[in-house]
């Protein structure tokens, strides 16, 4: 079958990343002044002045929001999987160092206190998205260096840094040749160590150097079952082994906000809080929701609220006890990568205390999940190849995968931020396949809990190597050839979800059905940024509670999968205590070894109505 795939149009970024892999390869560390020229040839989407003298305000912002404070004092970057890889390269205190995060990327990182970062990588995407993101912040510092060198630069400076009236602020607009809009969004990405770091670029130029520990395919995979040994550990006596099991990517908040009934609870108290709390732009938020129809969206409001209002050490620990009664196992990533993990027992959850949103039939049908010993496993989703390697080694240990839902962002060519889109064929960079699959959800599973956005499906998506490896013209050949979506993980994803399948590793370049998968598979994205809006790129806003209603109607519509699913099943292959009730002369023993009658090694996955693409 011949196919039209979305390549042309690739050239500057294929030779961009030549150029940073053949760098890496050197054994001692390198300068990115070497990359520069590739960087502006490219002209990324996220980077469209990047050859301009003038600041590039929105790319600027893009990479402060990606990288820690410590970057300003930052002079040679080390990247590795482990804190035992960093140790092998004479890094013997690396896990001693001071941790370190930036608000816009979930990586561990840890700072020397001096002038080294060491940023722990979970796969190859990690190195296409942190190296881009150093260059354009070693580019537009670089720009701003000359600008801040004079007396009248410096006097502004501290004018402002003493007084920030809206006349200060005008005059550093003036100084820096940006508008008022986007000092507002770089005072917002450094708060109060702007003027600081601002002073730190006028001493000199940025000139980073990177190197790469160990980047071998073996190091990832080292580094992935470390994480998954660690989870396995810490939920026992809980096992996944031989239990059906339910995999979700998605975050950390939304699924057990709505499986635990903590934020429904407080619900007083959290809006208390929210009054109290002399927060201009939670106050703003809730003035916003409880004007639209008098709060119709006021759940979703509790759990965007209960991140501040869960900060309290006495609430929090209140919380994830609550959870833990409710059978939800909370697991941190520890000594590398930065992937939290959550194991839910079905048989555990209260459903008189859950999201109403999640009752997918009668009260009393939903109670059938006591008899359940599924799990849900739900991950903080990872980014790019992490995906792979991720799902290839939970698979390991899986043996009754049941389903396979993602939830994340995505940029999009024809919706509006906010919108879901589903996609049910993905073309996938890493390993050029176009995979055709039947998506379990449907626009009619997600529009019942969006109030303000939409949904489309039947789109077309691909899965790019990095945010910052895409331009004009690249983008253009996308929406031509109809790919709507543009993210980072399905397509690592689907590769990992054939091997469990076949009987080979994932092919390369091919049409790849996947319709012949014996569980649930279901991807769900919802758009954080709108690239084809020139120079309004994923830098140019935030999602700010937006984002919290895409992000539970399509959190609703996995759960409520999942319990029909798991319902089902139950109904099919009933549990050894359901047995005993119905046919009281089945003896105990005839259980064995405690599997479920009738259980293979072929998971069951029953069709539910409403839901197309089941197979």
């Amino acid at each position: 079958m011949d196919r039209t795939v979305p390549k042309t149009g690739s050239e500057e970024i294929e030779l961009y990343l030549r150029t940073i892999y053949s760098l890496l390869r050197s054994t001692r560390a390198v300068q990115l002044d070497a990359l520069i020229e590739a960087h502006v040839a490219m002209n990324s989407s996220l980077h469209v002045n990047a050859r301009q003298p003038g600041l590039d305000a929105s790319a600027l912002f893009y990479t402060v929001m990606r990288l820690p404070a410590c970057v300003a004092d930052v002079e040679m970057v080390v990247m590795g999987q482990t804190d035992r890889v960093f140790h092998d390269y004479g890094y013997a205190d690396v896990d001693q160092w001071e941790h370190v995060t930036a608000p816009g990327r979930r990586r561990r990182m840890a700072y020397d206190g001096k002038d080294t970062l060491a940023a722990y990588i979970a796969s190859q995407s990690d190195i296409d998205d942190l190296i881009p993101i150093l260059v354009a912040y070693q580019i537009e510092w670089n720009k701003l260096y000359p600008i801040l060198q004079s007396s009248s630069a410096q006097a502004v400076l501290a004018a402002y840094g003493a007084d920030r009236t809206l006349a200060r602020t005008a005059e550093l607009a003036r100084l820096l040749n940006v508008t008022p809009d986007e000092l507002s969004r770089l005072e917002e990405a450094w708060g109060p160590g702007m003027v600081p770091t601002l002073q730190k670029i006028a001493h000199g130029p940025k000139k980073f150097s990177v190197r790469l520990l160990a980047g071998t395919f073996v190091n990832y995979q080292r580094a992935t079952s470390a994480w998954w040994l660690n989870v396995r550990q810490k939920v026992e006596p809980v096992t996944v082994e031989n239990r059906p099991a339910y995999f979700v990517s998605s975050n950390i908040h939304a699924i057990p906000n709505l499986l635990s009934g903590f934020a429904l609870g407080e619900e007083d108290a959290i809006f208390d809080y929210v009054r109290k709390a002399n927060d201009p732009a939670l106050t703003a938020e809730y003035d916003y929701v409880r004007l639209r129809d008098e709060l119709n969206n006021k759940n979703n409001f509790l759990y965007y609220a209960l991140r501040r209002y869960a900060s309290q050490p006495d609430i929090d620990a209140r919380r994830i006890e609550t959870e833990r009664t409710r059978g939800i196992q909370r697991v941190a990533s520890e000594h590398g990568f930065d992937i939290e993990a959550q194991v839910i027992e079905l048989n555990k959850l209260d459903v008189d205390t859950i999201d109403p949103r999640l009752l997918c039939c009668t009260e009393g049908e939903m109670r059938r999940l006591r008899e359940s010993d599924a799990v849900i496993i739900n991950i903080d989703y990872p980014l790019g190849m992490a995906a792979y390697h991720v799902m290839a080694k939970i698979s390991q240990y899986v043996t009754q995968m049941q389903g396979i839902y993602v939830i994340g962002k995505a940029a999009t060519l024809n919706a509006r931020i906010g919108d879901v889109v589903l996609a049910n064929v993905i073309y996938d960079e890493h390993s050029e396949n176009s995979y055709l699959f039947g998506n379990c959800f449907s626009a009619s599973d997600i529009l019942p809990y969006l109030t303000q956005s939409s949904v489309l499906d039947n789109q077309k998506g691909v899965s790019v190597r990095g945010t910052f490896l895409q331009n004009a013209r690249y983008m253009d050949v996308f929406y031509r050839e109809g790919y709507t979506i543009v993210e980072m993980e399905a397509g690592p994803y689907l590769s990992a979800i054939y091997e469990m399948i076949r009987a080979q590793r994932h092919p390369v370049n091919e049409i790849v059905n996947l319709y012949i998968a014996p569980f649930d598979v279901g991807f769900l994205h919802y758009a954080s940024d709108t690239p084809m809006s020139k120079g309004r790129n994923l830098g140019a806003g935030r999602l700010s509670y937006l984002g919290a209603e895409p992000t539970y109607a399509t959190a609703i519509a996995v759960l409520r999968r999942i319990f029909a699913v798991e319902l089902e099943r139950l109904r099919q292959h009933p549990s050894p205590a359901q047995q005993r009730t119905e046919n009281p002369t089945l003896k105990e023993e005839g259980s064995g070894n405690g599997s479920l009658p009738g259980d293979s090694d072929q998971p069951v996955s029953a069709p539910v109505h409403g839901s197309p693409g089941q197979t």
